[in-house]
């Protein structure tokens, strides 16, 4: 079999991809040799920033086909007709640790998904929770911190952690879950996706419709304990990758079923809680899922890097049909995400195989800057800015998004601590059985055992409010270690 010529970057054959040109057999090596300097340099820049937040992650491609008619509360193109498919990316991902990070570690879990719909792309930015931490923005970038290393001891801090959570008490709720049987699933195959914030539909008439979204694995949920964990990370730190490898290799394509809740307009502010609260679900009772579609996962992407790490998620990526609601945390996640992007990656980071939309012709006024790779003139060069008589492109929206309603005067306001925040944690504890509150209280046990007796104290007091069983069973933990 002949090989094909391998050739510089500018595509002149390469004599040799073995020796260095050297003044003599024992050298020294000569500057002239480029294809050397071409190798050195680019390896020094083979690496990207790695993710501030969602580092460690594995990905693969499938498709998304609609199953039931929702059309009553979108016209979105990607929900259109029975039948329909999407092409879809997908990227899974811990939170908290480095690229280098092990699979198996306790953590929330990062779940995304990119859809090529033929109205550009649609990024569905979640969890495997249906809540998170914290419902203003402007404690995120403190939050992360406490996650991340200790800034003298380079180790992650137990401490920071329950000192922030132990401060912000719509936090229990997230914590709760992570320290439950759910807070080390096997592999992305076998946990939930939710899109954990609310987001907004709205139909052809102009009616929207509050929404959540939720994948239902089809694999059925498993999880592992922390010694079960510790194992597993002691054999390989890339068990999760593994596992998917393997699972598509052998044709177990994995699946997931999409669903809806859906409340009418007219109804936010009618709760108890605050349906926009991130820290908040909405009870199923309620609002009950309605299906949509099925989610299959089903090819390794032929290069991870191009596919997976050079992947741009984004809740600013979304399609007429699609939009926003009021909750804080989701606004300002559309311009930090995509600003992520923009560092990591550079200013034109969705013209990436990734990031490009597939069934929609890309036409913007964003010009230049590094990494300009491709023309958008569309071969009119005049046409470079808008509006202009040259016939470049404008603005024709389809079907317009109604107006959000909105009330209140500018201003900042504190939300003053309620039982509401300990309310649907406490019932989530209650709905524990025993064995499952006994592996809560070990794992946060463990988890908080090493903190200051001060911090102990204050994150003691956050679970009194929630339960005093699950205090008094954590306290006792504690003490038993």
């Amino acid at each position: 079999m002949t090989k094909s010529t391998l050739t510089t970057s500018a595509g002149a054959p390469v004599e040799s991809n073995n020796t260095t040109k050297t003044a003599g057999p024992r050298g020294p090596a000569l500057l002239e040799d480029y294809q050397l300097i071409e190798k050195l340099a680019h390896q020094n820049r083979e690496r990207i920033p790695e993710r501030p937040v969602h580092a460690k992650g594995w990905g693969l491609q499938g498709k998304f086909t609609v199953t039931h008619d929702i059309t009553r509360y979108t016209c979105a193109d990607v929900f259109s007709q029975n039948g329909k498919q999407t092409e879809v990316l997908s990227r899974w991902s811990t939170v908290a640790g480095e690229l280098g990070a092990a699979d198996a570690e306790r953590d929330v879990r990062g779940f995304s998904l990119k859809f090529y719909t033929e109205q550009g792309n649609w990024d569905m930015v979640g969890n495997n929770t249906p809540v998170f931490f914290v419902r203003d923005p402007y404690k995120f970038p403190d939050f992360i911190r406490t996650q991340k290393r200790h800034p003298q001891s380079n180790l992650r801090s137990p401490e920071a952690m329950f000192d922030f959570w132990a401060s912000q008490p719509e936090s229990v709720h997230q914590v709760t879950i992570l320290m439950s049987d759910r807070g080390i699933p096997t592999s992305p195959m076998h946990m939930n996706g939710y899109g954990s914030h609310t987001y907004s539909l709205y139909n052809a008439q102009g009616e929207r419709f509050w929404v959540k979204f939720h994948f239902k694995t089809q694999q059925g949920h498993q999880h592992h304990t922390n010694r079960e964990a510790e194992d597993v990370i002691g054999r390989t730190r890339e068990s999760y990758q593994e596992e998917l490898l393997k699972a598509v290799s052998a044709g177990n394509f994995p699946k997931w079923t999409m669903y809806i809740q859906v409340m009418p307009e007219e109804e936010a502010g009618q709760q108890e809680y605050n349906p926009f609260d991130l820290t908040k679900v909405w009870p199923h009772g309620d609002y009950p899922l309605i299906e949509v579609g099925e989610l299959e996962m089903n090819q390794i992407p032929q290069n991870y890097f191009q596919m997976v790490e050079n992947a741009a998620f984004s809740p600013s990526n979304k399609v007429p049909g699609i939009a926003y609601s009021p909750d804080k945390m989701l606004q300002a996640r559309v311009f930090a995400y995509a600003d992520a992007h923009r560092y990591r990656l550079g200013t034109h980071y969705e013209a990436l195989p990734a990031n490009a939309p597939k069934n929609t012709s890309v036409r913007h006024y964003h010009k230049d800057g590094a990494m300009r790779f491709f023309t958008n003139d569309f071969g009119n060069p005049d046409a470079y800015y808008e509006p202009n008589q040259y016939e470049g492109p404008a603005a024709k929206p389809e079907h317009p998004e109604p107006p959000l309603r909105i009330e209140g005067d500018a201003g900042r306001y504190d939300v003053e601590e309620a039982d509401v925040d300990y309310k649907q944690p406490r019932a989530l504890y209650d709905s524990f059985d025993a064995g499952q509150k006994q592996r809560l209280h070990s794992n946060m046990a463990e988890a908080v055992g090493g903190c200051s007796e001060g911090v102990k104290a204050r994150w003691y007091a956050v679970l009194e409010k929630v339960s005093a069983e699950y205090a008094e069973g954590v306290k006792q933990a504690v003490n038993k270690r």
